[in-house]
């Protein structure tokens, strides 16, 4: 999403580091793309651990693109607000072209050079369209609230942190204001999210430690 704030600080990298020297076995050993998708509550981290796992990776040699969540939302960032506050129910999966995400992923792992993806302008509450091309990267992340739903990931990783062990990171990020609305939102969210974590292959707990589930 083109305007959004990342802050890759050095509890994401230590967190990389340790994950990337577990996947690059699997990574290396692939003949196609290997997709990872990286999981969790608003405010937990998702796009400043994707960007830091691509960081790491490109320290080991190996190329890779991100893909961000908030580009397939159905609207806009301020339209979208303005759908949840008419209808509360609108919040939720339904919210996001999840179905394009995971065709993006399936055409990289099947050797796509390039996709068209949505692109969200989030100071003009707008979506254009953009090229994004795949060539030459080895490993595709996949970083969002219900990344973990997606089908056509080699890894799951979740980040175990709430709405409220978030809010710090919420309010540095300022895309949203701290409202009771907003909080109502997030606890709906962390409804649908939370089971999320069953499905995981790594978690990254509140304290940004490291647990292998597989």
């Amino acid at each position: 999403m083109r305007g959004d704030i990342i802050i890759v600080e050095e509890h994401h990298r230590a967190a990389a580091s340790i994950i990337v020297a577990h996947l690059l076995p699997a990574i290396r050993a692939r003949q196609d793309r290997y997709t990872i998708t990286v999981a969790g509550e608003s405010g937990s981290g998702k796009s400043e651990t994707a960007k830091a796992l691509e960081e790491e990776l490109g320290r080991h040699g190996i190329t890779a693109g991100i893909l961000q969540q908030d580009d397939y939302f159905v609207y806009p960032p301020r339209t979208n607000h303005e759908t949840r506050v008419a209808d509360i129910s609108w919040v939720g999966t339904n919210e996001v072209h999840l179905d394009l995400l995971d065709e993006h992923l399936a055409a990289a792992r099947a050797g796509a050079t390039s996709i068209e993806k949505p692109l969200v302008i989030y100071e003009d509450d707008s979506i254009t369209t953009e090229v994004m091309s795949l060539a030459g990267l080895e490993v595709v992340i996949a970083e969002g609230t219900y990344t973990s739903l997606l089908a056509h990931v080699d890894t799951r990783i979740f980040i175990a942190r709430n709405r409220l062990e978030t809010l710090e990171a919420r309010q540095n990020r300022g895309r949203e204001a701290m409202d009771p609305f907003i909080e109502q939102v997030l606890e709906i969210e962390h409804a649908i999210i939370g089971p999320h974590i069953e499905r995981a292959d790594i978690v990254i707990t509140r304290d940004y430690a490291i647990e292998f589930t597989t």
